[in-house]
């Protein structure tokens, strides 16, 4: 008992170092971090970090005031590919919180209605159990498989069970012919027990170290007797919140079914059934929604699309207006009922973008305006920044593709020229056929690595590739000039 005790304060203090490192990381912290992934956008980067310090702020009010305290809403504008989603990702993972990104324009079409807009705190509630049950995973594999390992020995070696009836006394008028002591009976059961020990510590080793993984056993699986459901019309089950596990669990019989496999798989399936006998999954689930209250982040993407660009009595602005009138009460504070039980959506964090080309935020439903009091305007990618992007973040494309072929034994080199003209080349390409901003750094270096991409497992002659600028050239230079041909490749 002790022991355990002492391991639970251990992971206690483990998580408790665990919230000091993520949650409360400083704005100036948290721009260094942001720093790693993005180039400029500074102003967009101070503001999510002041909005992600005051949540862990106000978790540290006392008293009724905390309740009262609304969460810094942002809106990002900006044209495509310049950092706005990647922003709002990196953030969530700062803060280890859940994080859903929905395209505004999916709740809504032209001439019909799309998803229900509750459906986005439903996925973000969704991705929140997971999230919890993975931690709590972690903290009982050791245990599972310990148990799993037992579950096997019991198939190969099954236990003995003891003999309790021991020979009754001969009766009257009858002559005993067994000369079998009781002093015999139990020796024997000693002497038994302890070879089955040791035949199965012995295996456990075997078992252990995967010298048995090959060996086919027969084990019983659990399956659901759960009947096939289907809803007709356009709201289903999710949509309704219900849980047809929780519905019907409890009702239908659990049945077993035998099946043959590998002790490897049998140790997988085996764990999984394990892990979920030692989660406690009612703890997951309350400490998910709460983790959704109050750290939860939606990212709205292309809110721009259900903007009204002018007042209209019918028509698709109608549609989209009431799209923005399904969002209020969400982003307001309102109470969703999800298959895990009900979810208040007052604390959680809501983030939306969008290019505002055709539209401005000022054409957004006043009421909707309000909830985001906050709005950033970030700058487009100049060629300094494409350079930068290709060389400088930790995720950066020119180590994506040095990984890649690695794989294949190849060390690819790009000069400081190469990748000059490659960043102005991408701001040539944006600034004359589209600006999707920094994924234009994708087609680009799509075009020009195509033929070694392709040649290099067939030829894998040389060990090293110089990328320079007169390749670049090379490669695209005739692609830029054609203005109609660059519309296609580039």
């Amino acid at each position: 008992m002790q022991k355990n005790k002492s391991g639970n304060e251990m992971n206690n203090s483990n998580k408790g170092k665990k919230v000091k490192k993520i949650e409360q990381l400083t704005p100036s912290q948290i721009v260094e971090e942001l720093n790693k992934y993005i180039i400029g956008q500074d102003n967009a980067k101070k503001s999510v970090a002041i909005a992600l310090r005051n949540r862990w702020r106000r978790q540290q009010v006392t008293g009724p005031l905390k309740d009262e305290i609304m969460p810094n809403n942002i809106i990002l504008i900006g044209p495509t590919g310049v950092g706005k989603t990647e922003i709002a990702r990196r953030i969530s993972k700062l803060a280890n919180a859940p994080f859903v990104k929905v395209e505004a324009s999916k709740f809504t079409e032209v001439g019909y209605v799309g998803r229900d807009v509750e459906s986005m705190i439903r996925e973000l509630t969704d991705l929140a159990v997971n999230m919890v049950k993975q931690e709590k995973t972690k903290e009982v594999e050791i245990k599972a498989r310990e148990n799993t390992i037992e579950r096997l020995l019991d198939i190969l070696i099954p236990p003995l069970r003891k003999k309790n009836n021991l020979p009754s006394r001969p009766a009257e008028g009858t002559a005993s012919i067994s000369t079998t002591t009781t002093a015999d009976i139990l020796q024997d059961e000693i002497d038994s027990e302890e070879a089955n020990r040791q035949t199965r510590e012995k295996f456990r080793k075997m078992l252990i170290d995967g010298e048995l993984d090959s060996r086919v056993i027969e084990i019983d699986l659990t399956t659901s007797n759960i009947p096939m459901m289907q809803v007709l019309g356009p709201i289903g089950l999710e949509e309704m919140g219900l849980n047809i596990q929780d519905l019907f669990g409890s009702i239908m019989p659990k049945k077993t079914k035998k099946r043959k496999m590998t002790i490897k798989e049998a140790k997988t399936i085996l764990e999984q059934e394990e892990i979920q006998k030692l989660i406690d999954m009612e703890s997951v689930v309350k400490e998910a929604i709460e983790r959704v209250q109050n750290s939860g982040i939606v990212f709205i993407d292309e809110i721009d699309k259900i903007a009204s660009t002018h007042k209209s009595t019918s028509g698709p602005d109608v549609s989209r207006e009431g799209v923005q009138r399904d969002l209020l009460p969400i982003v307001e504070g309102s109470t969703v009922m999800t298959k895990y039980g009900p979810v208040k959506t007052d604390h959680i964090l809501f983030m939306a973008s969008g290019a505002f080309h055709s539209s401005k935020p000022s054409d957004l439903i006043p009421e909707l305006q309000g909830r985001f009091p906050i709005r950033v305007e970030l700058n487009s990618l100049t060629e300094e920044d494409f350079f930068q992007i290709l060389t400088k973040p930790e995720n950066a494309l020119i180590k994506q593709y040095k990984a890649l072929l690695e794989t294949e034994g190849v060390q690819i080199e790009f000069e400081d020229e190469s990748l000059r003209a490659i960043a102005r080349i991408a701001t040539e390409v944006n600034d004359q056929v589209e600006n999707i901003g920094a994924r234009r750094l994708h087609t680009i270096l799509t075009s020009l690595l195509e033929d070694i991409l392709f040649e290099i497992p067939d030829k894998r002659k040389s060990k090293k590739i110089i990328i320079d600028a007169k390749l670049v050239e090379e490669k695209l230079s005739k692609i830029v000039m054609n203005r109609d041909l660059s519309r296609y490749i580039l």
